[in-house]
Protein backbone atom coordinates (compact mmCIF):
# COMPACT_ATOMS: atom_id res chain seq x y z
CA UNK A 1 0.00 0.00 0.00
CA UNK A 2 1.49 3.54 -0.93
CA UNK A 3 2.72 5.39 2.73
CA UNK A 4 2.75 8.88 3.63
CA UNK A 5 6.10 9.27 1.33
CA UNK A 6 4.88 7.61 -1.67
CA UNK A 7 1.66 10.01 -1.84
CA UNK A 8 3.81 12.93 -1.04
CA UNK A 9 5.85 11.75 -4.29
CA UNK A 10 2.72 11.74 -6.17
CA UNK A 11 1.56 15.15 -4.89
CA UNK A 12 4.69 16.45 -5.89
CA UNK A 13 4.96 15.11 -9.16
CA UNK A 14 1.54 15.61 -10.32
CA UNK A 15 1.50 19.53 -8.71
CA UNK A 16 3.04 20.97 -11.75
CA UNK A 17 0.94 19.65 -14.29
CA UNK A 18 -2.30 20.50 -12.73
CA UNK A 19 -2.15 23.26 -10.94
CA UNK A 20 -3.57 26.71 -12.59
CA UNK A 21 -5.34 24.30 -15.57
CA UNK A 22 -8.85 24.07 -16.17
CA UNK A 23 -10.98 20.71 -16.27
CA UNK A 24 -11.91 20.20 -19.52
CA UNK A 25 -13.96 17.13 -19.00
CA UNK A 26 -14.17 13.94 -16.29
CA UNK A 27 -14.40 10.61 -17.33
CA UNK A 28 -15.81 7.77 -15.31
CA UNK A 29 -15.26 4.79 -16.98
CA UNK A 30 -17.34 2.70 -13.63
CA UNK A 31 -19.75 3.85 -11.23
CA UNK A 32 -17.55 3.16 -7.76
CA UNK A 33 -13.89 2.33 -7.16
CA UNK A 34 -14.12 1.35 -2.85
CA UNK A 35 -17.28 3.85 -2.73
CA UNK A 36 -19.51 4.89 -5.36
CA UNK A 37 -17.69 8.22 -7.11
CA UNK A 38 -20.36 11.17 -5.85
CA UNK A 39 -21.63 12.90 -9.05
CA UNK A 40 -20.34 15.84 -7.75
CA UNK A 41 -17.48 14.78 -9.52
CA UNK A 42 -18.69 15.09 -13.07
CA UNK A 43 -21.43 17.63 -12.40
CA UNK A 44 -19.03 20.22 -10.45
CA UNK A 45 -15.61 19.56 -11.39
CA UNK A 46 -15.76 20.03 -14.95
CA UNK A 47 -14.88 23.81 -16.71
CA UNK A 48 -12.96 24.72 -12.34
CA UNK A 49 -9.52 25.42 -12.30
CA UNK A 50 -7.55 23.96 -9.99
CA UNK A 51 -6.35 25.98 -7.53
CA UNK A 52 -3.98 23.61 -5.13
CA UNK A 53 -2.96 20.15 -4.59
CA UNK A 54 -2.81 19.26 -0.62
CA UNK A 55 -1.89 15.75 0.94
CA UNK A 56 -3.57 14.93 4.41
CA UNK A 57 -2.29 11.55 5.82
CA UNK A 58 -2.45 9.41 2.93
CA UNK A 59 -5.30 11.07 0.71
CA UNK A 60 -4.77 14.21 -1.96
CA UNK A 61 -7.54 16.75 -2.53
CA UNK A 62 -7.53 18.48 -5.89
CA UNK A 63 -9.19 22.14 -4.88
CA UNK A 64 -11.14 24.60 -7.04
CA UNK A 65 -13.39 27.23 -6.22
CA UNK A 66 -16.52 24.67 -6.58
CA UNK A 67 -15.20 22.45 -3.97
CA UNK A 68 -12.17 19.53 -3.77
CA UNK A 69 -11.78 15.84 -5.37
CA UNK A 70 -11.01 14.16 -2.57
CA UNK A 71 -8.42 10.85 -3.67
CA UNK A 72 -6.82 7.92 -1.98
CA UNK A 73 -4.99 5.63 -3.53
CA UNK A 74 -5.96 2.69 -2.22
CA UNK A 75 -3.49 -0.66 -1.90
CA UNK A 76 -2.27 -0.05 -5.75
CA UNK A 77 -3.67 2.93 -7.30
CA UNK A 78 -1.61 5.87 -8.74
CA UNK A 79 -2.19 9.08 -10.57
CA UNK A 80 -0.06 10.51 -13.74
CA UNK A 81 -0.01 13.01 -15.86
CA UNK A 82 -0.64 11.91 -19.66
CA UNK A 83 -1.04 13.52 -23.06
CA UNK A 84 -4.83 13.06 -24.18
CA UNK A 85 -4.46 10.21 -26.75
CA UNK A 86 -2.58 7.73 -24.06
CA UNK A 87 -3.63 4.08 -24.49
CA UNK A 88 -6.44 3.23 -21.86
CA UNK A 89 -5.06 0.26 -20.02
CA UNK A 90 -8.07 -2.27 -17.71
CA UNK A 91 -7.32 -0.50 -14.92
CA UNK A 92 -7.72 2.97 -15.62
CA UNK A 93 -11.05 3.83 -14.38
CA UNK A 94 -11.15 7.89 -14.34
CA UNK A 95 -9.84 10.39 -16.38
CA UNK A 96 -9.55 13.98 -15.64
CA UNK A 97 -8.90 16.10 -18.92
CA UNK A 98 -7.17 19.43 -18.36
CA UNK A 99 -6.45 22.51 -20.70
CA UNK A 100 -3.48 23.27 -22.25
CA UNK A 101 -1.13 24.77 -20.01
CA UNK A 102 1.97 27.85 -20.11
CA UNK A 103 4.82 25.22 -21.18
CA UNK A 104 2.95 21.94 -22.20
CA UNK A 105 -0.22 21.20 -24.19
CA UNK A 106 -3.71 19.29 -22.89
CA UNK A 107 -3.10 16.78 -20.38
CA UNK A 108 -4.81 14.11 -18.50
CA UNK A 109 -4.62 13.13 -14.46
CA UNK A 110 -5.31 9.34 -14.90
CA UNK A 111 -6.43 7.24 -11.87
CA UNK A 112 -5.47 3.89 -12.03
CA UNK A 113 -6.60 1.15 -9.69
CA UNK A 114 -6.17 -2.71 -10.00
CA UNK A 115 -7.71 -3.29 -6.91
CA UNK A 116 -9.99 -0.58 -6.74
CA UNK A 117 -9.54 -0.06 -2.88
CA UNK A 118 -8.87 3.35 -3.37
CA UNK A 119 -11.44 6.16 -3.66
CA UNK A 120 -12.54 9.54 -5.61
CA UNK A 121 -15.05 11.70 -3.20
CA UNK A 122 -16.17 15.24 -2.76
CA UNK A 123 -15.71 17.65 -0.35
CA UNK A 124 -17.94 21.37 -0.48
CA UNK A 125 -15.46 23.89 0.21
CA UNK A 126 -15.67 25.49 3.53
CA UNK A 127 -16.54 21.91 5.12
CA UNK A 128 -13.61 18.86 6.11
CA UNK A 129 -14.86 15.36 4.54
CA UNK A 130 -15.43 13.08 7.28
CA UNK A 131 -12.83 10.79 6.37
CA UNK A 132 -10.36 13.66 7.43
CA UNK A 133 -11.76 15.11 10.61
CA UNK A 134 -11.33 13.12 13.27
CA UNK A 135 -7.09 12.71 11.77
CA UNK A 136 -3.94 13.42 13.88
CA UNK A 137 -1.21 16.07 13.00
CA UNK A 138 0.89 15.69 10.35
CA UNK A 139 4.61 13.88 11.33
CA UNK A 140 6.38 16.40 9.52
CA UNK A 141 5.01 19.25 11.03
CA UNK A 142 5.78 21.32 14.76
CA UNK A 143 2.78 20.09 15.73
CA UNK A 144 4.20 16.48 16.26
CA UNK A 145 6.83 15.96 18.97
CA UNK A 146 7.76 13.66 21.40
CA UNK A 147 5.94 15.46 24.27
CA UNK A 148 2.47 14.40 22.08
CA UNK A 149 3.71 11.34 22.09
CA UNK A 150 4.18 10.95 25.76
CA UNK A 151 1.17 12.83 26.95
CA UNK A 152 -1.17 10.82 24.66
CA UNK A 153 0.31 7.44 25.52
CA UNK A 154 -0.45 7.83 29.34
CA UNK A 155 -2.17 4.91 30.31
CA UNK A 156 -1.93 2.71 27.26
CA UNK A 157 -1.49 -0.83 27.45
CA UNK A 158 -1.72 -0.77 23.39
CA UNK A 159 1.64 -2.08 21.55
CA UNK A 160 3.90 1.10 20.84
CA UNK A 161 3.89 0.41 16.72
CA UNK A 162 0.19 0.13 17.03
CA UNK A 163 -0.08 3.19 18.80
CA UNK A 164 2.22 5.04 16.47
CA UNK A 165 0.13 3.84 13.27
CA UNK A 166 -2.92 5.55 14.95
CA UNK A 167 -4.29 8.41 12.64
CA UNK A 168 -5.77 9.98 15.35
CA UNK A 169 -2.23 10.14 17.05
CA UNK A 170 -0.51 11.49 13.99
CA UNK A 171 -1.33 10.33 10.35
CA UNK A 172 0.93 8.93 7.65
CA UNK A 173 2.66 6.86 9.73
CA UNK A 174 2.46 3.22 8.37
CA UNK A 175 3.92 -0.47 8.98
CA UNK A 176 7.07 0.28 7.33
CA UNK A 177 8.24 3.40 8.27
CA UNK A 178 6.96 2.42 11.96
CA UNK A 179 9.03 -0.55 12.15
CA UNK A 180 12.13 1.82 10.78
CA UNK A 181 11.58 4.37 13.08
CA UNK A 182 11.32 2.26 16.25
CA UNK A 183 14.58 0.40 15.30
CA UNK A 184 16.80 3.81 14.91
CA UNK A 185 14.98 5.23 18.78
CA UNK A 186 16.02 1.49 19.82
CA UNK A 187 12.27 1.08 20.99
CA UNK A 188 11.09 -2.41 21.16
CA UNK A 189 7.71 -2.12 19.28
CA UNK A 190 5.62 -4.91 21.55
CA UNK A 191 6.28 -2.52 24.30
CA UNK A 192 3.45 -0.81 25.96
CA UNK A 193 2.84 2.99 24.78
CA UNK A 194 2.60 3.55 27.92
CA UNK A 195 5.48 2.37 29.54
CA UNK A 196 8.16 4.53 26.75
CA UNK A 197 9.65 7.21 28.46
CA UNK A 198 9.42 10.98 27.22
CA UNK A 199 13.02 11.04 26.28
CA UNK A 200 12.69 7.84 24.10
CA UNK A 201 8.87 9.17 22.54
CA UNK A 202 11.45 12.50 21.34
CA UNK A 203 13.68 10.87 19.91
CA UNK A 204 10.88 8.21 18.30
CA UNK A 205 9.42 11.70 17.15
CA UNK A 206 12.86 12.85 15.74
CA UNK A 207 13.36 9.96 13.89
CA UNK A 208 9.66 9.39 12.13
CA UNK A 209 10.46 12.92 10.79
CA UNK A 210 14.00 12.35 9.77
CA UNK A 211 13.23 8.92 7.75
CA UNK A 212 9.83 9.81 6.55
CA UNK A 213 11.50 13.04 4.94
CA UNK A 214 14.51 11.03 3.65
CA UNK A 215 12.18 8.59 2.30
CA UNK A 216 10.39 11.44 0.50
CA UNK A 217 13.19 12.64 -1.12
CA UNK A 218 14.24 9.12 -2.40
CA UNK A 219 10.36 8.65 -4.14
CA UNK A 220 9.19 6.10 -1.57
CA UNK A 221 9.90 2.76 -0.87
CA UNK A 222 7.98 0.67 -3.45
CA UNK A 223 8.17 -2.85 -2.28
CA UNK A 224 5.41 -3.87 -4.91
CA UNK A 225 2.88 -1.92 -6.93
CA UNK A 226 3.48 1.80 -6.56
CA UNK A 227 5.17 4.01 -9.12
CA UNK A 228 5.77 7.82 -9.05
CA UNK A 229 3.67 9.85 -11.70
CA UNK A 230 6.52 9.90 -13.35
CA UNK A 231 6.94 6.24 -13.78
CA UNK A 232 9.55 5.86 -11.77
CA UNK A 233 10.02 3.76 -8.44
CA UNK A 234 11.31 4.29 -4.93
CA UNK A 235 14.69 3.46 -3.74
CA UNK A 236 13.97 3.53 0.12
CA UNK A 237 13.52 0.03 0.22
CA UNK A 238 16.88 -0.32 -0.64
CA UNK A 239 18.13 0.74 3.11
CA UNK A 240 15.62 -0.67 4.61
CA UNK A 241 17.20 -1.24 8.15
CA UNK A 242 14.26 -4.31 9.57
CA UNK A 243 11.40 -4.24 7.37
CA UNK A 244 11.09 -7.21 5.26
CA UNK A 245 14.57 -8.75 6.67
CA UNK A 246 13.03 -11.56 9.41
CA UNK A 247 15.85 -14.14 9.55
CA UNK A 248 18.77 -11.78 8.54
CA UNK A 249 21.34 -10.58 10.24
CA UNK A 250 21.06 -6.98 11.89
CA UNK A 251 22.91 -4.49 10.15
CA UNK A 252 24.33 -2.60 13.29
CA UNK A 253 25.09 -5.19 15.95
CA UNK A 254 24.87 -8.70 13.74
CA UNK A 255 21.83 -10.28 15.41
CA UNK A 256 18.91 -12.08 13.62
CA UNK A 257 16.08 -9.86 12.64
CA UNK A 258 12.95 -11.39 14.18
CA UNK A 259 9.19 -11.10 12.85
CA UNK A 260 5.79 -11.42 14.43
CA UNK A 261 2.25 -9.56 13.52
CA UNK A 262 0.62 -6.99 15.11
CA UNK A 263 -2.51 -5.83 14.61
CA UNK A 264 -2.78 -8.01 10.92
CA UNK A 265 0.33 -6.25 10.19
CA UNK A 266 4.27 -7.86 9.97
CA UNK A 267 6.43 -6.57 12.41
CA UNK A 268 10.42 -6.75 12.19
CA UNK A 269 12.60 -5.82 14.97
CA UNK A 270 16.52 -6.48 16.30
CA UNK A 271 16.31 -8.15 19.70
CA UNK A 272 19.46 -6.70 20.31
CA UNK A 273 19.32 -3.07 20.07
CA UNK A 274 15.53 -2.77 20.32
CA UNK A 275 14.62 -2.51 24.12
Amino acid sequence: MPELPEVETTRRGITPHVVGRRVMAVVLRRPDLRWPIPHEISELLPGQRIDAVERRAKYLLLHTAAGSALLHLGMSGMLRVLPPDAPVGPHDHVDIALARGAHEGPRVLRFTDPRRFGCLLWQPPGSTHELLAKLGPEPLTDAFDGDLLWQLSRGRSAAVKLFLMDNAIVVGVGNIYASEALFAAGIDPRREAGSVSRARYARLAAEVKRILAYAIERGGTTLRDFLAPDGAPGYFFRELMVYGRAGEPCKVCGTAIRQTVQGQRSTFWCPHCQR
